[in-house]
C-alpha cells in the first residue's frame, strides 16, 4: 500500500503524525502543497470523499485573513477555488492510503486503525471522527 501524506512542512500537527508514522514504521511519501502546490482534480477528488467542508480549514490564521467577502457564501466550488488558490486554506494532514481512502486531520487512534489496517474503513473525516465505511460483500 503507497500512503502519501499531503500537508505544509512546518505545521504542528503535520508534526506530529509524521512522528507518529516515523515511530510506527510506516513507510510513506510526504507532498508539501503549500511548496509543490495540488492539482485541482485531486483536491476535486477528496472534496466528493469527505466533503469540502472536512477539507477547508476555517479555524488557521490563512482563512480569518481572507476578505469578508471570501468567507460568505461558500459552496464546493468556491471552496476549490480557494483552496488551490492558497493550499494553506487545506485542513492537514491529509493522508491519502490509496484506494480513496482518506484521513483528513490527525488522530492516533484512527491513524492506528487505519495504517494498521485493523479495520477496512474507508474514509474518516477529522476532528469529530465522522466515519463512512464500505465494506465488501463479496
Amino acid at each position: 500500500m503507497t500512503i502519501t501524506i499531503y500537508g505544509i512542512k512546518n505545521c504542528d500537527t503535520m508534526k506530529r503524525a509524521r512522528a507518529w508514522l516515523d515511530s510506527h514504521g510506516v513507510a510513506y511519501t510526504f507532498h508539501d502543497y503549500k511548496a509543490a502546490g495540488i492539482e485541482r482534480e485531486r483536491l476535486e477528488r477528496w472534496a466528493r470523499n469527505v466533503g469540502w467542508g472536512v477539507l477547508l480549514n476555517r479555524t488557521g490564521t490563512t482563512f480569518r485573513k481572507l476578505p469578508d467577502k471570501d468567507k460568505q457564501a461558500i459552496d464546493a466550488r468556491k471552496a476549490i477555488a480557494l483552496m488551490l488558490a492558497q493550499p494553506s486554506l487545506i485542513k492537514r494532514p491529509v493522508l491519502d492510503l490509496g484506494h480513496d481512502r482518506l484521513l483528513v486531520g490527525f488522530k492516533a487512534e484512527l491513524y492506528e486503525e487505519s495504517v494498521r489496517g485493523r479495520r477496512s474503513a474507508a474514509i474518516f473525516r477529522s476532528p469529530g471522527i465522522a466515519r463512512r465505511r464500505r465494506t465488501s460483500r463479496n
